[in-house]
Order: structure tokens, then C-alpha cells, then sequence
């Protein structure tokens, strides 16, 4: 069975919002073979990574970056599974108040050295999220699942 994991940082109604969709779209009952996995970036380890085939990172956008529970998260496993998780597939999500363009940039750099694949488009809302935010984290859930099954 093809594990899924979720990793974020979810300090507001609104990132819960968007991490309740990404999960709902992960589990929905159509794709099967998929275990998924949700840790709290300060939670989450380099065995939980090594020990998935995908991952689904969620984060708000603090600061002009992405949340330092996600950037401490990335500074723990990136050694440890760097050349073990090169074309990984992943995703993600972001939420910022008014800007999420410097944490969209930090995950896309670390995501690169890591030699991960993105297999779906990330979702960055900002502001209360809309229907149509949580209608697309939904789809993020489902898709990177959906890779992973069998």
C-alpha cells in the first residue's frame, strides 16, 4: 500500500479549512491503496518521509516566507533524504493574508534541491478562503493520492 503524506502547519481556521479539504480529497472513498499520513511540520521526521511516496506539504505564508514549523521541518530531513527521495512526487498548499509569493518560492527551491516532483499544480489562497479554495485543495488531495494508487 502506497503511503501519502501530509505535512503542515495549521495555526488559523482558515489553513484548517484548507487542510481539511486536502484531506477529504486524499481519502475520498474513490481511490483506494493509498494510506495517508498527516504530521505537524514540527512533528513530522526524515523516517516519515523515507517511509512515503509522496508527500503533500501545507503551509501560511508568514513574513514574506513559508512558516519557519515547515522551513524547520525541510532543515531536519533534507540531508537525511536527499539522495533517497530524489523524483518524489509532491504538492502543496499555502495561505497568506495578502501574499504568498515568497513561501511559493522557498518551498520551490528546497522542493528542487531535494529532486522532488511536483505531479500537481500548487494552490496559494489568500484572504478567507473562497469555495473555489477549498474545491481546489480538495483536487490536490485527490490528485497526489490518485498517483500514488494502485
Amino acid at each position: 500500500m502506497a503511503t501519502l503524506l501530509i505535512v503542515h502547519h495549521t495555526p488559523s481556521p482558515h489553513c484548517q479549512a484548507l487542510l481539511e479539504a486536502v484531506v477529504s480529497g486524499a481519502t475520498t472513498e474513490e481511490i483506494e491503496g493509498v494510506r495517508v499520513v498527516r504530521r505537524a511540520a514540527l512533528a513530522a521526521t526524515a523516517s516519515d518521509v523515507l517511509a512515503a511516496d509522496g508527500v503533500l506539504l501545507g503551509t501560511p505564508a508568514n513574513l514574506g516566507y513559508m512558516s519557519g514549523a515547515l522551513k524547520h521541518f525541510f532543515d531536519q530531513i533534507y540531508y537525511p533524504c536527499l539522495d533517497a527521495t530524489r523524483g518524489r512526487p509532491f504538492g502543496y498548499y499555502v495561505h497568506g493574508g495578502n501574499d504568498v509569493t515568497g513561501a511559493v518560492r522557498a518551498i520551490e527551491s528546497v522542493t528542487t534541491g531535494l529532486g522532488w516532483r511536483r505531479a500537481a499544480d500548487a494552490v496559494t489562497v489568500t484572504g478567507q478562503p473562497a469555495k473555489a479554495d477549498t474545491e481546489a485543495c480538495w483536487e490536490l488531495g485527490a490528485t497526489l493520492a490518485a498517483g500514488l494508487a494502485d
